[in-house]
């Protein structure tokens, strides 16, 4: 019976000090300088209709770059939500303090608006400590297309997912600005 007992509690302890505990991430949205009511801001307005990723950043993991041609897809560090929602929410954010006399939406404007959309095609860590987001945009104003490639690699200062997810929002929020550099210059 004591062998039995003693068989029981090492497969509980080993079963609880194998569980692995999940971390998940959000995101941080930049700063934002002091909000403007929507009827200061004028009538320019911008829809940010889609930001896409592709199918392996589409799911929960986050993902990390082992090798040239390897990813890995993490089971314990996922995003708190989908992550072209997380991209699309912030980047929203970001147009929106970015951009004075613009109002940006992630819903429909009106028959005036700018429309916006991006496409995602990476956006993870990598074996060599760098981080890449790129990818590109396509802007509709006044009925003439503006498309534009981007792809940015930051480099990781410290080990670790936490890191990672800092320095992945670095390289969006620096992505914003410029897209926001490109839209103010727009008739």
């Amino acid at each position: 019976m004591k062998k039995w007992l003693m068989i029981t509690a090492v497969a509980l302890l080993t079963a609880c000090s194998s569980a692995e505990n999940k971390s998940y991430y959000q995101l941080p949205v930049a700063a934002q300088a002091g909000g403007q009511s929507v009827a200061s801001q004028g009538n320019r307005l911008l829809w940010v209709e889609q930001v896409a990723v592709p199918d392996y950043l589409a799911g929960n993991g986050v993902v990390y770059q082992t090798s040239d041609v390897q990813y890995v897809i993490a089971n314990n560090n996922l995003w708190a939500s989908p992550l072209d929602q997380q991209l699309r929410n912030t980047l929203v954010a970001n147009l929106g303090s970015q951009l004075p006399g613009w109002v940006v939406a992630s819903q429909p404007l009106g028959s005036d608006q700018d429309t916006l959309n991006v496409n995602v095609t990476n956006f993870h860590g990598r074996y060599d400590g760098r981080v890449i987001v790129s990818g590109e945009w396509l802007l509709n104003h006044q009925g003439h297309l503006i498309k534009r490639p981007f792809h940015l690699e930051l480099t990781q200062q410290k080990d670790g997912y936490d890191e990672m997810v800092k320095v992945l929002a670095q390289g969006w929020a620096q992505e914003s600005a410029s897209i926001a550099r490109e839209i103010s210059r727009l008739p």
